[in-house]
C-alpha cells in the first residue's frame, strides 16, 4: 500500500509533460488555422459579407474575427482614414471594437423618427459596397471652437421616399481621439444627458443628439444640402456618429466634381456632395 503514492508521485511528472506538449501542439495548430485563415480573407479583398458569415458559424471564429480579422479588414479598405485615428491613440486602440469600426465603414445604419427628426416610417439599414469618408466634411460638423477634433463624415446614402420631394439621406462618421476632442467636453460642460431611446446603431453605446445640444453648425446643412432644421446627428461615447438629413435636389450645375477619396483632405472643395458617387476606401 506504501508503494502506490510513490509510482502515482513517480508517474505526475511525465504526465505534466505531456500535457504541456498537448497543449503546445494546439496552441501552434491553433496559430497556423490564423495564418490560413487570414490569407483566405486576403486574398478576397477582405470581403465585408463573407467575413460577416464565417464568425456567425461558431463562438471560435467569431472571437478570432473580434480579435484580429476586423482590424486587418478596416486597415486594408481604408488604410489613410484608419492611420489617421490610429494616430496617438494609445495602443493603437481606437474608440469602440473593431467590429463596431468595420461595420460603420461598410453599413448604412437606415433611421428612425426622433423627437426632432420627424418621419412616416423607420428605414432599415443595409450594407453598402462601398463609402466616402472626407475628414474636409467631417469639419464641416464641427462648431467653430470644435474645428481642431478630427472627424470623418461619409457622403449621406440616398433614399428615396415616394411620398415627398425630397431624398433622405442618411450618413455617418467617427471621431479621431473622442475621449480628448473638444466636442466631448462641449458636450460634457452642457450636462447633456444622453438620448432616451436611441442608441448607437455601431457599437450599442449611449448617445447625444447634437441638435439639443445645440452644437449643429450652419456648415453642416450646406455640406448636406438640406435646410438647417432638416438633419439631426447622434455622437455615441465611443465617437461614432449617424445623422438623417432631407436631401434637396440638386440641378446639373450645382453638381459638381469632388475627387476625395478615403479621407484625402485636398479634394472636396465644393459646398455640395455629389450625389450618388460611391468611392470604395483604398
Amino acid at each position: 500500500m506504501s508503494e502506490v503514492p510513490s509510482q502515482r508521485r513517480r508517474q505526475n511528472p511525465n504526465r505534466v509533460g505531456e500535457s504541456s506538449s498537448s497543449s503546445s501542439q494546439t496552441d501552434d495548430l491553433a496559430f497556423q488555422n490564423e495564418i490560413i485563415v487570414r490569407s483566405v480573407f486576403a486574398s478576397m479583398k477582405w470581403d465585408v459579407q463573407a467575413l460577416c458569415q464565417m464568425s456567425s458559424v461558431n463562438r471560435r471564429l467569431r472571437a478570432l474575427a473580434k480579435r484580429l480579422l476586423w482590424k486587418e479588414m478596416c486597415i486594408h479598405r481604408a488604410p489613410r482614414m484608419i492611420a489617421s485615428l490610429m494616430d496617438g491613440a494609445p495602443n493603437g486602440r481606437i474608440g469602440g471594437e473593431w467590429d463596431a469600426m468595420a461595420k460603420l465603414l461598410f453599413f448604412c445604419c437606415g433611421c428612425n423618427s426622433t423627437r426632432h427628426f420627424h418621419m412616416g416610417r423607420s428605414y432599415p439599414g443595409h450594407f453598402v459596397k462601398s463609402s466616402r469618408f472626407s475628414k474636409t466634411s467631417g469639419r464641416s460638423f464641427l462648431v467653430k471652437r470644435c474645428r481642431t477634433d478630427l472627424l470623418y463624415v461619409s457622403d449621406p446614402c440616398e433614399h428615396q421616399i415616394r411620398d415627398r420631394g425630397d431624398d433622405l439621406g442618411i450618413f455617418r462618421g467617427v471621431f479621431g481621439g473622442f475621449t480628448r476632442s473638444k466636442t466631448r467636453a462641449c458636450l460634457i460642460t452642457k450636462q447633456l444627458e444622453g438620448e432616451e431611446g436611441v442608441r448607437c446603431p455601431f457599437c450599442g453605446g449611449r448617445v447625444w443628439s447634437m441638435t439639443a445640444a445645440r452644437l449643429v453648425p450652419r456648415s453642416a446643412a450646406r455640406r448636406l444640402g438640406t435646410l438647417e432644421n432638416g438633419l439631426e446627428y447622434f455622437v455615441c461615447v465611443n465617437g461614432h456618429l449617424h445623422g438623417s438629413c432631407w436631401l434637396v435636389p440638386l440641378s446639373s450645375d450645382e453638381d459638381g466634381a469632388d475627387k476625395d477619396v478615403d479621407g484625402d483632405e485636398n479634394g472636396d472643395k465644393n459646398d455640395g456632395y455629389r450625389r450618388n458617387q460611391i468611392v470604395e476606401p483604398t
